[in-house]
């Protein structure tokens, strides 16, 4: 248990040592933390049977321009259990800007000690490289003229922009700890046909640690930081605490660089569905309103046995 301790207390020593950050594409908590394949292409293929995740934040706003997002992936391994698949879309709105986002992901295993005869993701003692690669397209749209600006002509045209994208990434599971790296869209300034959006490579980074609280296995505790780097914007941290009670209710919170919190909690309606309400919190800034988000997650099998 002390082991355990100096972990999460290495995880937060790192949060606070991080300088103050912004920006608001980073996807939320909810997102990256049920349906991390949307940042990480070696995601792909993490469970034994089919995962479907729906994700928002933003839509109960009654503020007109307020931020709002929508993702949804499919996610499975294939044959010979080295070879995942996924897909999902993306929607995200801020103001008179909205992008749509489209993608397919494939990964590939390799699992060490062969011998041991339950070596999967889902094995309580998982020792498993997975490799990743993304491909899609992004559809960018500002649409300037609905502002009304009329003696400003950098307002006089909307600005429509088709952008391939292809990524990459990296995800090590040992036992109850795993490290991911990933960039999902390394070739977004190669290939965009209108340079005014001005895209930028993003970059992540991130390390979490699961555990019970006792041998019965009833209490899951996950404590995880992410990290993102985007060329000409400042570095900005997340730091994560999830706690699952049984498969039955779930509830976390955290804190992100650019001075917000977020926070969590859901019910496993059945062995394969659950629901997730999600709130986030500007500290700083009172221009951003409050967001609610909600996460629908439905998975075949055994579900989340």
């Amino acid at each position: 248990m002390k082991s355990k301790i100096n972990i999460i207390l290495a995880l937060f020593i790192t949060i606070i040592v991080l300088e103050s950050a912004s920006g608001q594409q980073t996807p939320v908590f909810s997102s990256y933390n049920y349906n991390a394949v949307l940042i990480n292409p070696a995601h792909a293929g993490y469970y034994n049977t089919i995962d479907m995740v729906m994700t928002t934040n933003g839509y109960f706003n009654s503020i007109d321009g307020s931020p709002k997002n929508f993702d949804f992936s499919v996610n499975k391994l294939t044959w010979g259990e080295k070879i995942g698949l996924a897909a999902g879309i993306s929607y995200d709105e801020i103001g008179v800007t909205n992008t749509a986002s489209f993608f397919t992901s494939y990964s590939y295993k390799i699992y060490y000690d062969s011998d041991y005869k339950y070596g999967k993701w889902w094995a309580y003692d998982p020792n498993i490289i997975s490799f990743g690669v993304t491909a899609g397209a992004m559809l960018y749209n500002e649409n300037l003229t609905k502002l009304g600006i009329q003696d400003d002509p950098e307002f006089q045209e909307n600005i429509n922009s088709f952008t391939p994208t292809f990524g990459v990434g990296f995800l090590y599971n040992r036992d109850q700890i795993y490290f991911g790296l990933s960039s999902p869209n390394l070739l977004s300034s190669a290939f965009n046909s209108n340079n005014n959006t001005n895209l930028k490579n993003v970059y992540y980074s991130y390390f979490g640690y699961k555990f019970f609280t006792n041998r019965f296995e009833e209490v899951l505790v996950n404590p995880s930081v992410l990290f993102k780097y985007a060329e000409g914007a400042p570095f900005q941290a997340d730091l994560n605490l999830l706690i699952n009670y049984k498969n039955k209710v779930e509830f976390g919170g955290g804190y992100r660089t650019s001075k917000s919190l977020n926070f969590l909690a859901g019910f496993h309606l059945s062995d394969n569905f659950r629901v997730i309400c999600t709130y986030n919190k500007s500290i700083e800034n009172i221009v951003i309103p409050d967001n609610f988000g909600l996460v629908l997650n439905y998975r075949l099998g055994k579900g989340f046995e």
